[in-house]
């Protein structure tokens, strides 16, 4: 066994330990704040908790077999190589939903709305970690993916709009205007959770490479990882040597797979990111006057 591959192994095993974690404190913010106090948030748990709350189907069968078509469904629109670490993701969620199903019986604080405070802080975080590793909690992302392939409409907007609606939907399940109030304080709290563990990833950044495996580094940001990509002539000016630059501009949070994927290539590449106010075009946001 090679000492690369003994590296690789050891980043992969890393990898989904860390998305285990993030899903399990998603998991739990779930079924310790969020279900016992009746709040319903975004994405598919949300719709399978308005499930439980109307038929007490167990949130982790709704929430399996809605995944599981999401995904038949977009292995069949966007291709076999549909991510195995989303996969990964929902069948561990699935589990621990299953697992922790009856932890509690009734809310662990009296405090509804701090119930929605700390679930969803949990839920942002622990979606957060799995971000970082190059994972995805599927659901409405996938929907968002579909979405985005046939049709000019961002990611983000349509996740925002199913949200908004499934949490909408718990008004007919409970005839209450507070629970739609601390459904959306749950889902903005999760935004701004993953946001700020993050760092801001949901930003963009504009990435300057310079190395001599500059073919293979833009075909993999190019083929891979579906972001576009320039190179430029450049002149290094202590060596008097012909360069050539890479430069791309990717959402923050898809750097840590690019990075990683550059030390792979080439560990000596010399590299400058830097943040970007704003990015208009295909593949970002669009030009709004």
């Amino acid at each position: 066994m090679t000492e690369e591959y003994k590296v690789k192994l050891k980043t992969t095993f890393m990898d989904y330990l860390v998305i285990t974690f993030g899903m399990s404190l998603y998991v739990l913010g779930w079924t310790v704040f969020l279900i016992p106090a009746e709040i319903t948030g975004g994405g598919i748990s949300g719709l399978s908790a308005v499930i439980f709350y109307s038929t007490q189907i167990p949130v982790a069968v709704s929430y399996f077999i809605i995944n599981a078509i999401l995904i038949l469904v977009a292995i069949k629109m966007l291709g076999a190589n549909f991510g195995i670490k989303t996969i990964f993701s929902m069948l561990v969620a699935t589990f621990l939903f299953w697992a922790t199903s009856n932890m509690l019986t009734k809310p662990l604080i009296d405090d509804t709305f701090l119930s929605a405070v700390l679930g969803a802080m949990m839920g942002g975080a622990g979606i957060g970690l799995v971000f970082t590793r190059g994972g995805s909690t599927g659901g409405t992302d996938i929907i968002a993916m579909i979405v985005n392939r046939y049709r000019n409409i961002s990611p983000g907007r349509v996740i925002m709009y199913c949200d908004v609606i499934i949490i909408a939907s718990s008004y007919f399940v409970f005839h209450s205007p507070s629970k739609l109030v601390y459904g959306y304080v749950s889902m903005w709290v999760i935004s701004y959770s993953i946001d700020a563990f993050l760092n801001g990833s949901n930003a963009s950044a504009q990435i300057f490479i310079f190395s001599k495996k500059f073919e293979e580094i833009a075909d993999y940001i190019n083929k891979v990882a579906g972001r576009g990509v320039t190179v430029f002539d450049g002149t290094g000016w202590y060596t008097k040597e012909n360069v050539k630059v890479v430069m791309t501009v990717v959402r923050k949070r898809e750097s840590s797979l690019i990075f990683r994927k550059l030390k792979e290539i080439d560990p000596d590449a010399f590299i400058s990111m830097g943040s970007v106010m704003g990015v208009y075009g295909q593949g970002f946001d669009k030009i709004k006057i």
